[in-house]
């Protein structure tokens, strides 16, 4: 699901009530993501996932790579009152986030994108995923 959200000011945006809701602790954990957003996770999903990112068994230059790309930017960050968390200018800088932004439920961890860099995104990735699904077949979907 997208969720959209405006960045303030001073670099704080709002959670989701609909997340919100869901969440045992007023906490995230926040990150560089994979492409050109950031990751954010419920701290417990953060201590799974860490763990595995660290164990898998990869040269040692792999290793810091994977190391300064997801464990060191990591920021935990709490809800206010308000439900906003703050985005730290280096994580705001990374992702490109701008006024306008979306949050979007992915799996186990939610996203924070800017609008105009995930739309360029969808756009550019448009040609992998026909690709993908004409290598899956029409009904590998829905079995």
């Amino acid at each position: 699901m997208e969720h959209f959200c405006t960045l303030d000011d001073k670099g704080r945006i709002s959670v989701p009530a609909r997340i919100r809701s869901s969440m045992k602790e007023n906490k995230l954990v926040l990150t560089k993501g994979d492409a050109k957003g950031l990751w954010l996770f419920f701290p417990e999903e953060w201590e799974r996932f860490s763990e595995t990112l660290m164990s898998i068994p990869v040269s040692l230059k792999k290793s810091q790579a994977i190391r300064y790309r997801f464990i060191v930017p990591k920021v935990d960050v709490e809800i206010d009152k308000a439900g906003r968390i703050a985005v730290p200018q280096s994580l705001r800088e990374f992702a490109g986030l701008t006024r306008d932004c979306k949050i979007l439920e992915a799996h186990k961890h939610l996203e924070l994108w800017d609008s105009d860099r995930y739309d360029a995104f969808l756009s550019e990735s448009e040609e992998n995923l026909q690709e993908v699904l004409e290598e899956m077949g029409p009904t590998t979907l829905f079995v």
